[in-house]
């Protein structure tokens, strides 16, 4: 799969891909303020990068400090992997009444909606490592983006916040309660990336009053 990939001319990509690839050319720092930022979320039918799969995808973008609703993005997948033990989590059956689109055709849309703006995850390694499988089994290459994982920001940024030693790690349950975050459609896609965009969004206020808000710390791991 390797040779097969760095065999490939440019030719042999979809033009979504093509696409994706190009607007990644010439990039411009750009202020925090003025980023367009993507909060997005994946349920799936378990936690096997390579044997499970992505049941929907759920994200919002947003720059400055409000987040518009109409720019949102919810896609539900066809399902071939079923593991009947998460649907109490996510509560997608397979036989749901959710217009479903193919694998192909969902990361096709989800490319033209991030395209290269900075994407925001909880645990983000997980969503980004479900996405680049999907990308994989299409012959296609990783995503691109940058990535802010709201649990890792967090804790970094506790001192900063609290000033005070909390916990190690953080789920996004344990955020919503540090930071007074409704828990909306909790276990959905888009719920979960609108709870990620608020949680991202708190953070960064608080970080910008003490005047630590640069990209050096957004995105250092």
């Amino acid at each position: 799969m390797i040779f097969k990939w760095f065999n490939k001319s440019k030719t042999d990509y979809p033009d979504f891909w093509i696409d994706y690839l190009e607007h990644f050319k010439n990039i411009k720092k750009t202020p925090i303020q003025d980023t367009r930022f993507v909060a997005f979320d994946t349920e799936t039918t378990g936690f096997d990068q390579k044997e499970d799969r992505v049941l929907s995808i759920g994200a919002v973008a947003f720059t400055g400090k409000t987040i518009p609703i109409n720019d949102s993005l919810e896609l539900y997948l066809e399902q071939e992997v079923f593991n009947p033990d998460t649907v109490e989590i996510h509560e997608l059956m397979k036989s749901s009444a959710f217009d479903k689109i193919s694998e192909l055709e969902a990361i096709k849309t989800f490319l033209g909606y991030i395209k290269n703006d900075v994407l925001i995850a909880h645990h983000a390694n997980f969503d980004k490592g479900m996405i680049n499988e999907i990308l994989s089994r299409h012959d296609l290459g990783k995503l691109k983006n940058k990535f802010i994982d709201t649990g890792v920001l967090f804790t970094k940024s506790k001192h900063v916040i609290y000033r005070e030693n909390l916990k190690p790690h953080y789920s996004l349950d344990d955020l919503c309660k540090e930071l007074n975050v409704p828990k909306v459609d909790r276990h959905t896609a888009s719920g979960d990336a609108l709870i990620t965009a608020v949680i991202f969004l708190k953070i960064l206020s608080r970080l910008d009053k003490r005047k630590h808000l640069q990209w050096e710390y957004l995105l250092k791991r």
